[in-house]
Protein backbone atom coordinates (compact mmCIF):
# COMPACT_ATOMS: atom_id res chain seq x y z
CA UNK A 1 0.00 0.00 0.00
CA UNK A 2 1.08 3.63 -1.18
CA UNK A 3 2.15 5.44 2.21
CA UNK A 4 4.49 8.62 1.70
CA UNK A 5 5.32 8.59 5.91
CA UNK A 6 6.50 5.36 5.45
CA UNK A 7 10.57 4.63 5.85
CA UNK A 8 10.40 2.14 4.00
CA UNK A 9 11.14 2.26 0.28
CA UNK A 10 8.27 0.24 -1.33
CA UNK A 11 5.71 1.35 0.71
CA UNK A 12 7.18 5.32 -0.12
CA UNK A 13 7.63 4.39 -3.56
CA UNK A 14 5.22 2.30 -4.37
CA UNK A 15 4.59 0.14 -7.65
CA UNK A 16 0.89 -0.35 -7.83
CA UNK A 17 0.50 3.17 -7.26
CA UNK A 18 2.80 4.60 -9.80
CA UNK A 19 0.64 1.63 -12.19
CA UNK A 20 -2.76 3.01 -11.26
CA UNK A 21 -1.36 6.98 -11.34
CA UNK A 22 -0.43 6.70 -14.89
CA UNK A 23 -3.61 4.88 -16.11
CA UNK A 24 -5.53 7.84 -14.64
CA UNK A 25 -3.38 10.46 -15.67
CA UNK A 26 -4.32 8.38 -19.89
CA UNK A 27 -7.35 8.74 -19.10
CA UNK A 28 -7.66 11.83 -18.57
CA UNK A 29 -4.86 13.54 -20.27
CA UNK A 30 -7.00 15.46 -22.87
CA UNK A 31 -9.76 16.02 -20.20
CA UNK A 32 -9.43 20.26 -21.00
CA UNK A 33 -11.29 21.41 -18.03
CA UNK A 34 -9.53 19.43 -15.46
CA UNK A 35 -6.36 20.21 -16.85
CA UNK A 36 -7.37 23.82 -17.29
CA UNK A 37 -8.26 22.96 -13.25
CA UNK A 38 -4.92 21.60 -12.77
CA UNK A 39 -3.15 25.01 -14.46
CA UNK A 40 -4.98 27.07 -11.99
CA UNK A 41 -4.01 24.99 -8.52
CA UNK A 42 -0.68 24.81 -9.32
CA UNK A 43 -0.30 28.86 -10.29
CA UNK A 44 1.31 31.06 -7.77
CA UNK A 45 -0.76 33.19 -5.60
CA UNK A 46 0.12 36.03 -4.15
CA UNK A 47 -0.87 37.13 -1.02
CA UNK A 48 -0.07 40.05 1.87
CA UNK A 49 2.68 37.78 3.32
CA UNK A 50 4.27 37.05 0.18
CA UNK A 51 3.76 34.21 -2.82
CA UNK A 52 2.18 31.24 -2.39
CA UNK A 53 2.00 28.05 -4.72
CA UNK A 54 0.67 24.84 -3.85
CA UNK A 55 2.11 22.38 -6.53
CA UNK A 56 0.85 19.20 -7.91
CA UNK A 57 0.82 15.69 -6.84
CA UNK A 58 2.04 13.16 -8.50
CA UNK A 59 -1.05 11.52 -10.45
CA UNK A 60 -1.90 15.39 -11.21
CA UNK A 61 1.50 15.98 -12.61
CA UNK A 62 1.16 12.96 -14.46
CA UNK A 63 -2.01 14.39 -16.24
CA UNK A 64 0.16 17.38 -18.01
CA UNK A 65 3.36 15.15 -18.75
CA UNK A 66 0.80 13.52 -20.75
CA UNK A 67 -1.31 16.17 -22.52
CA UNK A 68 -1.37 16.07 -25.83
CA UNK A 69 -3.22 19.03 -26.55
CA UNK A 70 -1.13 21.30 -28.16
CA UNK A 71 -2.51 24.87 -26.94
CA UNK A 72 -2.35 23.26 -23.35
CA UNK A 73 1.35 22.14 -23.41
CA UNK A 74 1.76 25.98 -24.76
CA UNK A 75 -0.12 26.62 -21.12
CA UNK A 76 2.03 24.47 -19.01
CA UNK A 77 5.52 26.01 -20.32
CA UNK A 78 4.17 29.14 -19.63
CA UNK A 79 3.42 28.31 -16.30
CA UNK A 80 6.75 26.68 -15.70
CA UNK A 81 8.03 29.66 -16.46
CA UNK A 82 5.93 31.90 -14.39
CA UNK A 83 6.77 29.48 -11.31
CA UNK A 84 10.57 29.83 -11.74
CA UNK A 85 10.46 33.39 -12.07
CA UNK A 86 8.54 33.91 -8.82
CA UNK A 87 10.37 31.09 -6.82
CA UNK A 88 13.93 32.34 -8.12
CA UNK A 89 13.63 35.23 -10.16
CA UNK A 90 16.49 35.74 -13.25
CA UNK A 91 19.26 33.80 -11.13
CA UNK A 92 21.40 30.97 -12.06
CA UNK A 93 23.88 28.86 -9.68
CA UNK A 94 26.82 28.39 -11.17
CA UNK A 95 28.58 25.01 -10.36
CA UNK A 96 31.34 22.30 -11.62
CA UNK A 97 31.87 18.89 -10.54
CA UNK A 98 35.07 17.64 -9.30
CA UNK A 99 36.01 13.88 -9.49
CA UNK A 100 38.11 12.97 -7.01
CA UNK A 101 38.30 8.68 -8.09
CA UNK A 102 36.97 6.64 -10.34
CA UNK A 103 37.74 3.24 -8.52
CA UNK A 104 34.59 1.57 -7.95
CA UNK A 105 33.05 -1.67 -7.01
CA UNK A 106 29.97 -2.25 -8.39
CA UNK A 107 28.55 -3.48 -11.63
CA UNK A 108 26.49 -0.77 -12.97
CA UNK A 109 25.48 -0.87 -16.44
CA UNK A 110 25.11 2.24 -18.01
CA UNK A 111 28.84 3.77 -15.90
CA UNK A 112 32.14 3.03 -17.60
CA UNK A 113 33.01 2.77 -13.75
CA UNK A 114 31.35 -0.46 -13.16
CA UNK A 115 33.86 -3.05 -11.98
CA UNK A 116 34.31 -5.50 -14.92
CA UNK A 117 35.32 -2.72 -16.95
CA UNK A 118 39.09 -3.19 -17.27
CA UNK A 119 40.88 -0.92 -20.01
CA UNK A 120 39.21 2.89 -17.91
CA UNK A 121 42.22 4.41 -16.52
CA UNK A 122 41.31 3.91 -13.05
CA UNK A 123 42.60 7.50 -11.29
CA UNK A 124 42.34 8.52 -7.25
CA UNK A 125 43.60 11.93 -6.83
CA UNK A 126 45.97 12.88 -4.12
CA UNK A 127 45.47 15.56 -1.38
CA UNK A 128 48.05 17.69 -4.03
CA UNK A 129 45.88 16.83 -6.74
CA UNK A 130 43.03 17.79 -5.05
CA UNK A 131 44.35 21.16 -4.63
CA UNK A 132 45.70 21.56 -8.01
CA UNK A 133 42.44 21.11 -9.18
CA UNK A 134 40.58 23.02 -6.81
CA UNK A 135 43.48 26.45 -7.55
CA UNK A 136 42.75 25.39 -11.63
CA UNK A 137 38.80 25.68 -11.06
CA UNK A 138 39.30 28.97 -8.76
CA UNK A 139 41.26 30.11 -11.50
CA UNK A 140 38.20 30.02 -13.97
CA UNK A 141 36.51 31.85 -10.71
CA UNK A 142 33.95 29.02 -9.11
CA UNK A 143 32.93 28.85 -5.43
CA UNK A 144 30.74 26.12 -5.54
CA UNK A 145 31.60 22.20 -5.71
CA UNK A 146 30.24 19.34 -6.13
CA UNK A 147 32.56 16.25 -5.30
CA UNK A 148 32.03 12.64 -7.43
CA UNK A 149 33.40 9.82 -6.49
CA UNK A 150 33.07 5.92 -7.20
CA UNK A 151 32.19 3.55 -4.27
CA UNK A 152 34.88 1.63 -3.17
CA UNK A 153 35.63 1.20 1.01
CA UNK A 154 39.10 0.37 0.05
CA UNK A 155 40.00 3.15 -2.44
CA UNK A 156 37.44 5.41 -1.44
CA UNK A 157 36.29 5.15 2.22
CA UNK A 158 34.62 7.79 3.70
CA UNK A 159 37.64 8.94 5.41
CA UNK A 160 39.45 9.75 1.99
CA UNK A 161 35.97 11.85 1.25
CA UNK A 162 36.20 13.91 4.35
CA UNK A 163 39.88 14.82 3.36
CA UNK A 164 39.17 15.99 0.56
CA UNK A 165 36.71 17.92 1.12
CA UNK A 166 39.16 19.73 4.38
CA UNK A 167 41.30 20.01 1.87
CA UNK A 168 39.12 21.78 -0.95
CA UNK A 169 38.14 24.02 2.00
CA UNK A 170 41.70 24.81 2.64
CA UNK A 171 42.64 26.12 -0.71
CA UNK A 172 42.65 29.73 -1.15
CA UNK A 173 44.70 30.71 -4.57
CA UNK A 174 44.67 34.87 -5.34
CA UNK A 175 41.38 35.93 -4.88
CA UNK A 176 39.97 32.34 -5.20
CA UNK A 177 37.84 30.61 -2.41
CA UNK A 178 35.49 27.71 -2.69
CA UNK A 179 33.02 28.51 -0.23
CA UNK A 180 30.38 25.45 -0.76
CA UNK A 181 31.13 21.63 -1.22
CA UNK A 182 28.16 19.39 -2.25
CA UNK A 183 28.17 15.78 -2.38
CA UNK A 184 27.43 13.00 -5.20
CA UNK A 185 28.60 9.50 -3.41
CA UNK A 186 27.20 5.99 -3.05
CA UNK A 187 24.76 5.86 -0.26
CA UNK A 188 25.80 5.48 3.53
CA UNK A 189 25.30 4.73 6.84
CA UNK A 190 23.91 7.53 9.38
CA UNK A 191 27.13 7.79 11.14
CA UNK A 192 28.91 8.90 7.86
CA UNK A 193 26.39 11.43 6.89
CA UNK A 194 27.02 12.90 10.49
CA UNK A 195 30.16 13.04 9.86
CA UNK A 196 29.27 15.02 6.01
CA UNK A 197 27.39 17.08 7.88
CA UNK A 198 30.15 17.94 10.37
CA UNK A 199 32.87 18.51 7.69
CA UNK A 200 30.45 21.45 6.65
CA UNK A 201 28.92 20.03 3.03
CA UNK A 202 25.90 21.82 1.56
CA UNK A 203 23.49 19.47 -0.30
CA UNK A 204 23.80 16.02 -0.08
CA UNK A 205 22.80 14.77 -3.48
CA UNK A 206 21.93 10.97 -4.81
CA UNK A 207 20.79 9.96 -8.22
CA UNK A 208 18.15 6.89 -8.06
CA UNK A 209 19.12 6.10 -11.50
CA UNK A 210 15.47 4.21 -11.88
CA UNK A 211 12.21 4.18 -8.87
CA UNK A 212 11.76 0.67 -11.14
CA UNK A 213 12.68 -1.63 -8.23
CA UNK A 214 13.22 -4.97 -10.87
CA UNK A 215 14.94 -3.14 -13.32
CA UNK A 216 16.78 -1.20 -10.82
CA UNK A 217 18.44 -4.52 -9.97
CA UNK A 218 19.16 -5.12 -13.20
CA UNK A 219 20.87 -2.30 -13.92
CA UNK A 220 22.77 -3.07 -10.97
CA UNK A 221 23.55 -6.48 -11.20
CA UNK A 222 26.39 -6.48 -8.98
CA UNK A 223 28.08 -4.52 -6.04
CA UNK A 224 26.49 -2.69 -2.66
CA UNK A 225 24.24 -0.49 -4.87
CA UNK A 226 22.75 -3.16 -6.01
CA UNK A 227 20.41 -3.29 -2.60
CA UNK A 228 17.41 -1.17 -3.76
CA UNK A 229 15.85 -0.51 -0.37
CA UNK A 230 19.32 0.83 0.70
CA UNK A 231 19.76 3.28 -2.01
CA UNK A 232 16.15 4.68 -1.98
CA UNK A 233 16.28 5.36 1.75
CA UNK A 234 19.49 6.75 1.79
CA UNK A 235 17.57 10.38 1.83
CA UNK A 236 16.14 9.46 5.56
CA UNK A 237 19.48 8.26 6.64
CA UNK A 238 21.37 11.98 5.35
CA UNK A 239 18.53 13.83 7.21
CA UNK A 240 18.60 11.70 10.45
CA UNK A 241 21.98 12.27 10.34
CA UNK A 242 21.58 16.33 10.27
CA UNK A 243 21.81 17.14 6.79
CA UNK A 244 19.55 19.85 6.36
CA UNK A 245 19.55 19.61 2.57
CA UNK A 246 18.97 16.72 0.11
CA UNK A 247 18.92 16.32 -3.76
CA UNK A 248 16.78 13.69 -6.15
CA UNK A 249 17.36 12.96 -9.47
CA UNK A 250 16.86 10.05 -11.92
CA UNK A 251 18.64 9.30 -14.77
CA UNK A 252 16.19 9.90 -18.10
CA UNK A 253 16.25 6.77 -20.56
CA UNK A 254 17.06 3.74 -18.23
CA UNK A 255 13.39 3.22 -17.91
CA UNK A 256 10.46 4.34 -19.28
CA UNK A 257 10.16 8.13 -18.31
CA UNK A 258 6.55 8.54 -17.25
CA UNK A 259 7.17 5.75 -14.43
CA UNK A 260 10.32 7.35 -13.97
CA UNK A 261 8.55 10.87 -13.50
CA UNK A 262 6.02 9.49 -10.99
CA UNK A 263 8.62 7.97 -9.08
CA UNK A 264 10.51 10.60 -8.34
CA UNK A 265 7.69 12.83 -7.69
CA UNK A 266 6.41 10.32 -5.01
CA UNK A 267 10.09 10.75 -3.39
CA UNK A 268 9.85 14.17 -3.09
CA UNK A 269 5.97 14.40 -1.53
CA UNK A 270 7.80 11.83 0.88
CA UNK A 271 10.57 13.81 2.04
CA UNK A 272 7.58 16.64 2.84
CA UNK A 273 5.61 14.31 4.63
CA UNK A 274 8.21 12.36 6.99
CA UNK A 275 11.20 15.48 7.46
CA UNK A 276 8.83 18.59 6.60
CA UNK A 277 11.06 19.35 4.36
CA UNK A 278 11.41 18.31 0.56
CA UNK A 279 14.39 17.89 -1.87
CA UNK A 280 16.62 21.09 -1.79
CA UNK A 281 17.12 19.87 -5.69
CA UNK A 282 16.25 18.10 -8.27
CA UNK A 283 18.65 17.08 -11.33
CA UNK A 284 17.23 15.95 -14.57
CA UNK A 285 20.30 13.61 -16.40
CA UNK A 286 20.03 11.35 -19.28
CA UNK A 287 22.01 8.40 -20.50
CA UNK A 288 25.18 9.33 -22.81
CA UNK A 289 27.60 7.91 -24.60
CA UNK A 290 30.75 7.08 -22.49
CA UNK A 291 33.58 4.49 -22.29
CA UNK A 292 32.30 1.29 -23.11
CA UNK A 293 28.50 2.57 -22.53
CA UNK A 294 26.61 2.98 -25.70
CA UNK A 295 23.71 4.96 -25.13
CA UNK A 296 21.71 3.46 -27.52
CA UNK A 297 21.34 -0.29 -25.96
CA UNK A 298 19.27 1.58 -23.60
CA UNK A 299 15.90 1.67 -25.50
CA UNK A 300 13.89 4.28 -23.65
CA UNK A 301 15.78 7.38 -24.40
CA UNK A 302 12.97 10.56 -24.77
CA UNK A 303 13.46 13.18 -27.02
CA UNK A 304 15.04 16.49 -26.75
CA UNK A 305 11.26 18.30 -26.64
CA UNK A 306 9.79 15.29 -24.10
CA UNK A 307 13.28 16.19 -21.92
CA UNK A 308 12.06 19.90 -21.64
CA UNK A 309 8.37 19.38 -20.83
CA UNK A 310 9.07 16.67 -17.91
CA UNK A 311 11.59 19.62 -16.54
CA UNK A 312 8.60 22.06 -17.34
CA UNK A 313 6.08 19.72 -15.22
CA UNK A 314 9.03 18.88 -12.22
CA UNK A 315 8.75 22.38 -11.97
CA UNK A 316 4.88 22.92 -11.93
CA UNK A 317 4.64 20.25 -9.38
CA UNK A 318 7.70 20.61 -6.90
CA UNK A 319 7.84 24.79 -6.89
CA UNK A 320 10.70 25.28 -4.58
CA UNK A 321 12.78 22.97 -5.43
CA UNK A 322 16.49 24.08 -7.76
CA UNK A 323 16.76 22.12 -10.61
CA UNK A 324 19.97 21.55 -11.95
CA UNK A 325 21.31 20.43 -15.69
CA UNK A 326 24.55 19.44 -16.56
CA UNK A 327 26.50 19.43 -19.36
CA UNK A 328 25.61 16.24 -20.52
CA UNK A 329 23.32 18.75 -22.15
CA UNK A 330 23.97 21.02 -25.50
CA UNK A 331 24.02 24.58 -25.38
CA UNK A 332 20.53 24.32 -27.41
CA UNK A 333 19.05 21.94 -24.93
CA UNK A 334 19.97 23.75 -22.01
CA UNK A 335 18.91 26.91 -23.31
CA UNK A 336 15.51 25.75 -23.40
CA UNK A 337 15.30 23.75 -20.03
CA UNK A 338 16.53 26.90 -18.45
CA UNK A 339 13.18 29.17 -19.77
CA UNK A 340 10.68 26.08 -18.12
CA UNK A 341 12.40 25.79 -14.56
CA UNK A 342 16.17 24.98 -14.44
CA UNK A 343 17.51 27.13 -11.41
CA UNK A 344 21.48 25.68 -11.27
CA UNK A 345 23.77 24.70 -14.39
CA UNK A 346 27.35 23.65 -14.49
CA UNK A 347 30.21 25.25 -16.72
CA UNK A 348 33.33 24.36 -17.79
CA UNK A 349 32.61 20.85 -16.43
CA UNK A 350 35.31 17.96 -16.97
CA UNK A 351 34.13 14.43 -15.86
CA UNK A 352 37.44 13.02 -15.65
CA UNK A 353 39.75 12.22 -12.30
CA UNK A 354 42.25 15.17 -12.60
CA UNK A 355 40.73 16.48 -15.71
CA UNK A 356 41.18 21.00 -14.70
CA UNK A 357 44.67 20.45 -14.39
CA UNK A 358 45.00 18.91 -18.11
CA UNK A 359 45.32 21.71 -20.81
CA UNK A 360 43.28 19.32 -22.92
CA UNK A 361 40.06 17.54 -22.18
CA UNK A 362 40.88 14.38 -21.01
CA UNK A 363 38.85 11.18 -21.87
CA UNK A 364 40.56 7.98 -20.46
CA UNK A 365 38.37 8.58 -16.89
CA UNK A 366 35.35 10.41 -17.77
CA UNK A 367 31.96 9.39 -16.58
CA UNK A 368 30.27 10.55 -19.45
CA UNK A 369 31.14 12.77 -22.76
CA UNK A 370 30.28 16.76 -22.22
CA UNK A 371 28.21 17.90 -24.46
CA UNK A 372 28.38 21.86 -23.62
CA UNK A 373 32.22 22.31 -23.59
CA UNK A 374 32.51 26.27 -23.42
CA UNK A 375 34.48 27.55 -20.64
CA UNK A 376 32.53 29.46 -18.00
CA UNK A 377 33.53 32.15 -18.92
CA UNK A 378 31.90 31.75 -22.11
CA UNK A 379 28.75 30.06 -20.29
CA UNK A 380 28.79 33.73 -17.39
CA UNK A 381 28.23 35.46 -21.03
CA UNK A 382 25.53 33.29 -22.70
CA UNK A 383 23.59 33.63 -19.74
CA UNK A 384 23.69 37.48 -19.16
CA UNK A 385 22.92 37.83 -22.78
CA UNK A 386 19.78 35.86 -22.44
CA UNK A 387 18.96 38.46 -19.37
CA UNK A 388 19.98 35.90 -16.34
CA UNK A 389 22.20 36.98 -13.82
CA UNK A 390 24.81 34.38 -13.04
CA UNK A 391 25.00 33.77 -9.38
CA UNK A 392 28.07 32.51 -7.54
CA UNK A 393 26.60 32.69 -4.16
CA UNK A 394 26.41 30.49 -1.28
CA UNK A 395 25.71 32.70 1.38
CA UNK A 396 22.30 30.54 2.35
CA UNK A 397 24.85 28.02 4.10
CA UNK A 398 26.70 30.35 5.60
CA UNK A 399 23.67 31.90 7.16
CA UNK A 400 21.96 28.90 8.42
CA UNK A 401 19.27 29.09 5.65
CA UNK A 402 19.03 25.61 4.83
CA UNK A 403 16.44 22.88 5.72
CA UNK A 404 13.44 23.72 6.52
CA UNK A 405 14.31 27.33 7.33
CA UNK A 406 15.04 27.79 3.10
CA UNK A 407 11.94 26.18 2.36
CA UNK A 408 10.38 28.73 4.78
CA UNK A 409 11.71 31.68 2.40
CA UNK A 410 11.65 29.76 -0.87
CA UNK A 411 7.77 28.85 -0.52
CA UNK A 412 6.26 32.46 0.05
CA UNK A 413 8.97 34.14 -2.12
CA UNK A 414 11.45 35.65 0.37
CA UNK A 415 14.16 34.31 -0.78
CA UNK A 416 14.40 36.58 -3.03
CA UNK A 417 15.52 39.54 -1.19
CA UNK A 418 18.44 37.27 0.19
CA UNK A 419 19.39 36.23 -3.08
CA UNK A 420 19.24 38.40 -5.33
CA UNK A 421 21.73 41.19 -4.02
CA UNK A 422 24.18 38.61 -3.26
CA UNK A 423 23.72 37.49 -6.65
CA UNK A 424 24.60 40.50 -8.39
CA UNK A 425 27.41 40.75 -5.85
CA UNK A 426 29.18 37.78 -6.58
CA UNK A 427 28.74 38.13 -10.60
CA UNK A 428 30.68 41.98 -9.82
CA UNK A 429 32.86 40.16 -7.70
CA UNK A 430 33.30 37.32 -10.96
CA UNK A 431 33.78 40.17 -13.37
CA UNK A 432 36.16 41.85 -11.62
CA UNK A 433 38.50 38.68 -10.90
CA UNK A 434 37.81 36.75 -13.87
CA UNK A 435 35.54 37.62 -16.88
CA UNK A 436 36.89 38.81 -20.12
CA UNK A 437 36.22 42.90 -21.42
CA UNK A 438 33.59 41.15 -23.27
CA UNK A 439 32.38 39.86 -20.03
CA UNK A 440 32.49 42.33 -18.24
CA UNK A 441 31.13 44.88 -20.36
CA UNK A 442 28.07 43.10 -20.72
CA UNK A 443 27.96 42.37 -16.90
CA UNK A 444 27.79 45.53 -15.77
CA UNK A 445 25.11 46.51 -18.04
CA UNK A 446 22.74 43.82 -16.74
CA UNK A 447 23.61 44.82 -13.07
CA UNK A 448 23.05 48.37 -14.07
CA UNK A 449 19.49 47.71 -15.58
CA UNK A 450 19.37 45.42 -12.37
CA UNK A 451 19.74 48.13 -10.27
CA UNK A 452 17.73 50.67 -12.06
CA UNK A 453 19.89 51.93 -14.48
CA UNK A 454 22.57 53.22 -11.91
CA UNK A 455 25.48 54.16 -14.39
CA UNK A 456 27.63 51.13 -14.61
CA UNK A 457 30.80 53.41 -13.70
CA UNK A 458 29.47 53.65 -10.08
CA UNK A 459 27.98 50.20 -9.94
CA UNK A 460 31.56 48.94 -10.47
CA UNK A 461 32.97 51.26 -7.66
CA UNK A 462 30.48 50.55 -5.47
CA UNK A 463 31.04 46.65 -5.95
CA UNK A 464 34.82 47.08 -5.96
CA UNK A 465 34.75 48.60 -2.29
CA UNK A 466 32.41 46.45 -1.34
CA UNK A 467 34.75 42.48 -2.71
CA UNK A 468 37.59 44.74 -1.24
CA UNK A 469 36.05 45.14 2.39
CA UNK A 470 34.83 41.49 2.61
CA UNK A 471 38.48 40.12 1.39
CA UNK A 472 39.95 42.40 3.86
CA UNK A 473 37.80 40.97 6.44
CA UNK A 474 38.71 37.77 5.40
CA UNK A 475 34.96 36.65 5.22
CA UNK A 476 34.39 33.60 3.14
CA UNK A 477 31.13 34.57 1.80
CA UNK A 478 28.67 37.70 1.14
CA UNK A 479 25.71 37.57 3.79
CA UNK A 480 23.24 39.87 2.96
Amino acid sequence: MYNPKSLKAEEFINHEEILESLEWAEQHKNDAALIDQLLEKARPKRTADGIHCEGLTHREAAVLLLCDIPEKNEEIYRLAEEIKLAFYGNRIVMFAPLYLSNYCVNGCVYCPYHMKNKHIARKKLTQAEVAAEVTALQDMGHKRLAIEAGEDPVNNPIEYILECIDTIYSIKHKNGAIRRVNVNIAATTVENYRKLKDAGIGTYILFQETYHKESYEKLHPTGPKHDYAYHTEAMDRAMEGGIDDVGLGVLFGLELYKYEFVGLLMHAEHLEAVHGVGPHTISVPRVKKADDIDPDVFDNGISDDLFVKLIACIRIAVPYTGMIISTRESQEVREKALQVGISQISGASRTSVGGYTEEERPHDSEQFDVSDQRTLDEVVHWLMDMGFIPSFCTACYREGRTGDRFMALCKNGQIQNCCHPNALMTLCEYLEDYASPETKEIGYRLIEKELGNIPKEKVRAIASQNISDIKASNRRDFRF
